[in-house]
């Protein structure tokens, strides 16, 4: 079954193919939905077999190691390959409740996008991973700007010229990796920073890269900028995936070349806790619904991160398994915050109000994933928080510890204050237009990630031993690059 992760990319790309060739958006829509699904019931399967800590990979085209581009698939990736393909899927069926994806160009453009996605979750080389992240981001320039308003053809400029500079930073550090290591594979670069002084600078510029791809503090104010200005089913898709990459980058790269290094976890761990004040500021100095929501990307990425901080297998199990349920959650509330806009045709809380007494069902749906954000329990951001404090409480790191909570607190008053805005209080004033009711169709997908968070929450068990094992296979590199080199 290994000889299919090459097709993890392939197939995607195959079916945008396809999507182009044939005229009806509904063949188009069972071409992306059938795609999607395929790919999620791989990525499930692979996560059973490597529940276990094992790591499979293969050597594209059977091309000997050295050679070929790996594709290597451990718990980690599992992991987060479910939960991408899934969150797609989601965003498919709501993008149809929506009309979104009668346009020609939706459903191939996702399917680029997502295949650009899976690539980068199961690279084994460095060098594969720029071209994944860039085959990610190519249609995604276009999904922000399809509409053609002068406010996304501006956030589009604000994000092609950013990611394009970011884009030639993550391809310099690249260089110089090869340029000083003679490799790009990652298995052969596992513990470089440590031997080689020169390719610890290298891979240094590889994270700070992956740092601006992940919009991480202080590299994080063009998404607050471009993000809302999407669609409601792109912003949702671009929240759950595209930033993923530099994340999962972030904690695939510092694990293989640096493991335990104080000092440079030292600096990560201040640089995680700024970005979590920053970014929860922002989003309370904010009045848009989906402006609040970009900027508490930072916020959550900075507590992501935290795991890498700590480096312990404690860090990193809490780290990861607030990746996925934060995933989960930020999609909700984007899908969430799409509906009332699409109905009411503004994101501007001053405009809003009483949703919640139209549409009580699209209100608990948003509530939930906005209290388990802000790590209210039993939710699942309660379990992740709770296990990020407890692991940097046993790492003595107080000053991170201290911080997750305080800015747990501001994060529930900016989800507060999208509730009162948008979904309590008195309707809008007679001079605007009534407020009609949300249709159930696009309420229903953030209902069924609504629910998700509380099952992630409720039954936590099953996804911490999960994550523990990811983190396992990040503490321990013998069965990654065993896997990769036989040796």
């Amino acid at each position: 079954m290994t000889v299919l992760l090459p097709f993890l990319l392939g197939v995607p790309l195959g079916a945008a193919g396809l999507c182009l060739a044939v005229p009806s958006s509904l063949v188009r829509r069972a071409v992306l939905w059938l795609t999607t699904a395929a790919v999620l019931g791989f990525a499930v399967w692979a996560l059973t077999q490597t529940a276990d800590g094992s790591v499979l990979a293969h050597q594209v085209s059977g091309w000997p190691e050295g050679i070929a581009i790996p594709y290597v698939i451990d718990a980690f990736s599992a992991l987060l390959l479910s939960a991408a393909a899934f969150l797609v899927l989601i965003c498919c069926v709501y993008a149809a409740a929506s009309g979104e994806d009668r346009d020609t160009f939706f459903p191939p453009l996702v399917l680029v996008l997502s295949g650009g996605v899976y690539g980068a979750f199961v690279t084994g080389d460095l060098f594969h991973l720029f071209v994944m992240v860039e085959v990610a981001l190519v249609p995604s320039y276009v999904l922000l700007t399809r509409s053609g308003s002068a406010r996304s053809v501006r956030a589009g400029r604000v994000y092609v010229t950013v990611n394009l500079f970011i884009s030639t930073t993550l391809l310099l550090g690249i260089g110089l990796v090869y340029g000083v290591t003679g490799t790009v594979n990652l298995a052969e670069l596992a513990g470089v920073a440590a031997e080689s002084p020169p390719a610890g600078i290298a891979m240094g510029v590889v994270l700070i890269a992956l740092a601006g791809k992940a919009a991480m503090v202080p590299v994080h104010w063009w998404l607050p900028r471009t993000y809302p200005f999407a669609s409601p089913s792109i912003s949702a898709l671009f929240s759950g995936l595209l930033t993923k990459i530099g994340v999962y980058g972030l904690f695939r790269v510092y694990a293989v070349a640096f493991g335990v290094d104080e000092r440079l976890q030292a600096i990560i761990l201040t640089v995680c806790v700024v970005g979590m004040v920053v970014g929860v500021l922002g989003a309370l100095g904010s009045s848009g619904m989906r402006a609040i929501l970009s900027f508490h990307m930072s916020s959550q990425v900075g507590y992501v991160l935290i795991g890498i901080g700590l480096f312990t297998l404690a860090g990193l199990g809490a780290s990861v398994f607030y990746l996925v349920q934060y995933m989960i959650a930020k999609t909700a509330l984007f899908l969430a915050v799409g509906a009332v806009e699409r109905v009411t045709g503004s994101g501007d809380l001053r405009r809003l109000g009483g949703i919640a007494r139209r549409s009580p069902l699209l209100a608990a749906a948003f509530l939930v994933p906005a209290l388990s954000l802000a790590g209210i329990p039993p939710l699942s951001g309660f379990v992740a928080k709770f296990a990020l404090v407890v692991a940097a409480a046993d790492a003595a790191a107080w000053v991170a510890a201290g911080a997750a909570v305080a800015v747990s607190l501001l994060t529930l008053l900016s989800m507060l204050k999208i509730w009162n805005g948008a979904f309590w209080g008195d309707e809008p004033a007679p001079a605007l237009a009534p407020l009609p009711r949300v249709p159930a169709r696009l309420i229903l997908p953030v209902l069924a990630l609504s629910v998700l968070s509380v099952v992630f929450g409720v039954c936590a068990e099953p996804m911490l031993a999960l994550s523990e094992t990811a983190a396992g296979n990040l503490l321990d590199l013998s069965p990654y690059i065993e896997a990769v080199t036989g040796r």
